[in-house]
């Protein structure tokens, strides 16, 4: 008979893993994303090339920017062939462009909402699966009461974030205009 002992982990080492284990699967139970201002991420070098669309101001008050609209501008972006590049391309590299990667039509999907007026949106920065190995960018938007995750590269229409599994679209960091976040989620994902 083979006794097996959990004393020589730290009782304390335990208690810590449980608690984020579940504080990681309760997150996405809120149906938007927890996130904290920061002053830098580890990513703000690469955002150099698009921060004029960052910073650029929504198109005069909300102009009943309808959820068939985005959805539509979506399948415009979405119709783009992928293909990856190691830097940020902007929404005019993009449309001119035979491929575009999670990125770029991220950052083209983010102009064309900021031009019409579309309040509340993130672009984010994080993992698209639980088990994914590489990092994604959507955005997230925050709508009439509802959160939804517009994703460009693999998805032909919105998703309302209170409908995806808790394994899917995990925020790291994000960006809205001039403001940086760090998703909850970073932290707890990075402890393990």
């Amino acid at each position: 008979m083979v006794l097996v002992s959990i004393r020589p982990y730290p009782v304390k080492k335990i208690f810590l893993v449980l608690i984020g284990l579940i504080c990681l699967s309760s997150i996405s139970c809120f149906a938007q994303s927890l996130y904290f201002t920061v002053s830098s991420t580890p990513y703000d070098k690469q955002m150099t090339r698009i921060r004029p669309v960052l910073f650029c101001k929504s198109g005069g008050g909300r102009q009943n920017l309808s959820l068939a609209l985005v959805n539509h501008w979506i399948e415009d972006i979405r119709a783009i062939p992928y293909g990856f590049t190691p830097e940020w391309k902007t929404p005019a590299e993009v449309e001119s462009a035979v491929v575009a990667d999670c990125k770029g039509k991220a950052v083209a999907l983010y102009q064309r909402m900021q031009s019409h007026g579309a309040e509340h949106i993130h672009l984010v920065i994080g993992k698209r699966t639980f088990i994914s190995r590489k990092t994604h960018a959507w955005l997230e938007w925050n709508t009439d009461g509802r959160a939804y995750v517009l994703d460009p590269t693999f998805n032909w229409a919105a998703c309302r974030a209170d409908q995806l599994g808790n394994d899917a679209y995990i925020p790291f960091y994000a960006y809205a205009g001039s403001r940086k976040y760090r998703a909850a989620a970073a932290a707890l994902y990075a402890k393990n």
